[in-house]
This record gives C-alpha cells, structure tokens and sequence, in this order.
C-alpha cells in the first residue's frame, strides 16, 4: 500500500522492450536506502517490484497488462517519474489510501496560474470519472491530490508550488497522459451496496412421490 506522498523522482536511464512486455532501470536515490529485492515502489503511481539494484539503479518489469492499462508505455531513456516505496506499518499516513492499481489514463487538457498555485484539468472516461468526487482524493501519475472541481467530461485540482516543484507534475503539459487512481474505498462500497446476479435455479424435476410410487419405488 501507498500514500500518494512522492519520495523523489527517479529517471529512467534504460528500456528493454520485449514483445508486449518492459524492463525499466530506473535511476534513484532515496528509495534505494533500504531496498531489497521483491519490495514494492509505486512508479508514476503504477506498483512495480525491484528485481535487481546497484547504488544508482534499481530494474522493474512492466507486464503487458501494465502497458495498456497506463501511461508506462510512454516513457523514453531520460523520463523522470514519480517514486514512492510502499508504506511502512510505522510510517505517517500523510496522503490516502493508494494502491498502486491505476484504473485508467487521463489527458492533460488544461493548466493555469491561480497566484501562488497551478490548476491542471484532466479530461477522463466516464468509467474513471463515476469514482471521483469532489473534495475527494485521487491519485495522479502517484500523487495524492484533492479534486477541486468534476464535470461530465473531466475533473481538476490546484497544486501548491512544492507538489509540483518536487514531482513530475511539473513537466506535465496539456496533451501529456497521466495514471489515475480513483479512491479505492468508493469502490469496495459500490461493490457491497450494488446487488448480486442470483446463481441461476437448477431445473424442476419432473418425478414426483406418485411417479415413484408406480413404478415401485
């Protein structure tokens, strides 16, 4: 489990592409402290398991479900990503509950000075959007936000000048996608209120007591 509390940002420095598949090495610092090999790091919001490291890089395969379903597939040599290890049990809950699952990709159709902050609208498919609410909290490309604003066709949020001076929001641009993850917990309660297809009834039997009973049962 994450927060949406980016650690640094990391640069991608290789792609090895496969068929459908990808292994990032990613160039890092602070995550690297106390890594070891299978630990989780979110990556532009997208959970990904370390498997291998040095003192500079750690390496993370993207499985072909990962590909389509984010924005990983955009990246090139150079790319700088948002990075976060997984919440320790002792740590400080400082963003939401974030589970690395992004549910889709948005497009960055706007971005605007507002004095000291910067507004970014980001258009999403009604899938996406049927989760986010006002006021409430959605993850973008990692980072834990608050929405400020929702439509039909897109939401937004105001961002401080430190969340966008230390994460990759600031390279975003309109046109540029981005990972989203909706509020899981909305999610867990759709679940439980919406009812449930019944399993369909076996046939009825045509035999009967009085069936048996003629034929000597």
């Amino acid at each position: 489990m994450f927060t949406g509390i980016v650690e640094e940002m990391g640069v991608i420095k290789s792609i090895r592409k496969g068929a459908s598949s990808a292994v990032l090495e990613i160039q890092a610092q602070v995550v690297l402290e106390d890594v070891h090999i299978g630990d989780s790091i979110a990556v532009n919001g997208v959970c990904l398991t370390a498997t291998s490291f040095t003192p500079t890089t750690f390496t993370a395969d993207v499985m072909h479900e990962t590909l389509n379903r984010s924005s990983l597939a955009n990246l090139r040599p150079g790319s700088r990503v948002n990075l976060e290890r997984a919440m320790a049990a002792n740590g400080r809950f400082g963003g939401h509950i974030v589970a690395g699952h992004v549910d889709g990709v948005g497009t960055v159709l706007q971005t605007r000075k507002d004095d000291n902050a910067i507004w970014y609208t980001i258009g999403a498919s009604p899938e996406v959007l049927r989760y986010v609410v006002e006021k409430g909290s959605i993850t973008i490309d990692g980072i834990s936000l608050t929405v400020a604003k929702v439509t039909d066709a897109d939401f937004s949020i105001s961002a401080i000048p430190h969340t966008v001076a230390v994460t990759v929001l600031q390279d975003r641009k309109p046109g540029d996608t981005v990972n989203l993850e909706t509020d899981i917990i909305g999610k867990y309660v759709e679940k439980l209120l919406t009812p449930q297809a019944q399993p369909t009834q076996r046939p009825t039997s045509n035999i009967t007591r009085e069936f048996l009973s003629r034929y000597g049962y």
